[in-house]
């Protein structure tokens, strides 16, 4: 049986469709790669949550599967949104790459005066951990925002470590330690959608890695109980089912921090009601604050 695997065209998502390809090459599994554009590759100048937030990379994806075009998509999986069309379904999740963000400058970090990015959860760490450093919008694919930091628009710019791995790119800088800096939900992940066709998931479950599926669907879960996403400055990190939280104001002056070992869905849920209860409010400030609108 040949595979179909839809991807995204930049060379990061083509990197991961790439590794998706070997592991099921190991098998015996013969697969092509299909190009699909996304909005979110198509309109880089503005920030995520003006484009429709996640989604914005996995719509045209999800397309592709239910007209038949490919059999499997792959993708980040923190850019997969909790709500998912009827008859898609995760049928695998690799085995984790480093969660962490990475500072990446060619100076020391005392010296670092500016930083590129637009994620809110990023722009809000720095201001608190960086009081006096100037954050600037940074979006488009890695080659694009490294050239930002090559023109020297930046002194420094935070990509993913997972991504840089993937593309084999050694550079300057700081690993920022994920216990700090929290992750996105799922950050560092690579995830599988497809239909559900038994052939098809017969086969993708043989790469799915069991430790992984567990922790990052309990963060996932987590995010779906506070709400938020990628509009807001919260970050959600599992590893071996101790969970930490963080959500922050959009200026990082107020922060809510929590940290607990989860052992199920249950758990899950009862953190995530705590942490929307306790900290609900700064996500409706910022929700109201980018002009979004907030159940």
């Amino acid at each position: 049986m040949s595979l179909r695997i839809g991807s995204r065209a930049s060379k990061l998502a083509r990197a991961q469709a790439e590794k998706v390809s070997f592991l099921l090459n190991s098998l015996g599994v013969e697969s092509t790669i299909v190009l699909i554009s996304t909005a979110g590759d198509e309109h880089t100048g503005v920030p995520l949550h003006q484009i429709g937030g996640q989604g914005v990379f996995v719509k045209a994806l999800d397309d592709a599967l239910t007209e038949g075009i490919i059999d499997i998509a792959v993708h980040s999986m923190k850019d997969i949104p909790a709500e998912r069309p009827e008859g898609l379904v995760t049928s695998a999740i690799l085995r984790r790459d480093s969660p962490a963000d990475y500072l990446v400058t060619d100076i020391d970090l005392d010296s670092v005066k500016s930083v590129g990015t637009s994620s809110t959860r990023r722009t809000a760490q720095f201001k608190r951990n960086f009081p006096g450093i100037v954050i600037g919008p940074l979006r488009g694919n890695v080659d694009t925002r490294l050239s930002r930091l090559k023109n020297g628009d930046y002194d420094a710019i935070v990509l993913a470590e997972a991504g840089l791995e993937r593309l084999s790119l050694s550079l300057r800088g700081y690993r920022l330690d994920p216990a700090v800096h929290v992750p996105s939900p799922n950050q560092g992940t690579i995830a599988i959608v497809s239909g559900t066709d038994p052939a098809i998931l017969a086969i993708v479950s043989k790469i799915d890695d069991p430790v992984t599926r567990t922790d990052t669907l309990l963060e996932r879960r987590v995010m779906e109980i506070i709400g938020g996403g990628c509009f807001t400055p919260l970050g959600i990190f599992c590893k071996n089912r101790q969970m930490i939280v963080q959500v922050l104001s959009l200026d990082g002056d107020r922060e809510f921090r929590t940290e607990r070992m989860i052992r199920d869905t249950t758990d899950a849920e009862r953190l995530g009601e705590e942490v929307r209860d306790q900290a609900g409010s700064l996500i409706r400030e910022a929700y109201a604050r980018l002009g979004l609108t907030h159940d």
